[in-house]
């Protein structure tokens, strides 16, 4: 099993949306705090990111930025956010500006973000010139093909490509930056085939010492690096793992609860309930009613 994709998968929560805008100089829109995750793609011209702390970031064609938490911040022509108007009420697309953007957001749970997600700065900026990450460059030059033209399936197409740019995101910062925590557990060929096989197989009776005898580690020398790289046991993980897929579970099927009992590695419904509690502090029922209540006013 993919770890990455697993993570990506128990995030997301609906499809990305996005919006191109062409504008000319001045200009200048304020992003206000969201539940989701944001990305910014610089397809022409120039611009400044400018998050709520920290300094601006010059931004040129090509440039991409994801904002993980989906944090306050302007985009603006100038390093000053002066006179910012908010991005959602003010959109005017002007055919002839000089500066053409595409903005949108994922739709996520940051509740059950899974720790190689968490570890994300609240911006990550990928610079045009930083020209290795050939997948990224790839997903952009056609999504920047895409937005400009008008030609059939475009709308299936963008969302496919928007898709394709949160994975190929992550990728590349994880690449940028493997000296330790989450990169280096995916880049460590014992820790990394340990995950894999929790993710492969959440359900069956896993030990460490069963998990180190797979990787070919003491059962010592697993649990010390797997800790050290995680931040968590390996069962600790496991169980984390397991809670996240029955909340997915509860949230997106109308499975009783013994079948998702069984899904996540737990005899009987009472002892998943148990579980379940301790990391959510409400019943799997009540999780569930409470889940279906905010889509249903969403």
């Amino acid at each position: 099993m993919d770890v990455l994709s697993d993570a990506i998968a128990a995030m997301r929560t609906g499809r990305p949306s996005s919006n191109r805008l062409r504008v000319r100089s001045p200009w200048c829109y304020r992003f206000d705090p969201y539940d989701g995750a944001g990305f910014h793609v610089l397809v022409r011209g120039t611009g400044w990111v400018i998050p709520e702390r920290g300094e601006a970031i010059p931004l040129a064609s090509g440039d991409v930025v994801l904002l993980p938490r989906g944090s306050a911040h302007i985009l603006s022509d100038s390093p000053r956010a002066n006179h910012a108007v908010p991005f959602d009420t003010s959109i005017k697309d002007d055919p002839d500006g000089q500066v053409d953007v595409l903005c949108g957001k994922y739709r996520v749970d940051r509740t059950r973000m899974h720790p190689v997600l968490a570890e994300l700065p609240d911006i990550v900026h990928l610079p045009a010139r930083v020209g290795h990450h050939r997948e990224l460059r790839s997903a952009i030059d056609l999504l920047a093909t895409e937005v400009t033209g008008e030609r059939p399936g475009r709308e299936a197409v963008i969302s496919g490509l928007l898709d394709l740019l949160l994975t190929y995101f992550v990728r590349a910062w994880l690449a940028e930056n493997d000296r330790a925590g989450w990169p280096r557990a995916l880049r460590d060929r014992e820790v990394a085939a340990a995950l894999e096989a929790l993710h492969a197989e959440p359900a069956a009776p896993w030990r460490v010492e069963d998990l180190a005898a797979q990787v070919g580690l003491s059962r010592a020398t697993l649990a010390r690096r797997f800790t050290a790289l995680t931040g968590h046991p390996p069962m600790a993980y496991l169980t984390w793992w397991r809670m996240t897929i029955a909340a997915q579970l509860l949230r997106t099927t109308d499975q009783p609860l013994p079948a998702i009992a069984r899904q996540v590695g737990y005899g009987s419904p009472f002892a998943f309930s148990h579980a379940f509690k301790r990391q959510f502090g409400v019943t799997p029922g009540r999780y569930r009613a409470q889940e279906d209540a905010h889509a249903s006013a969403g």
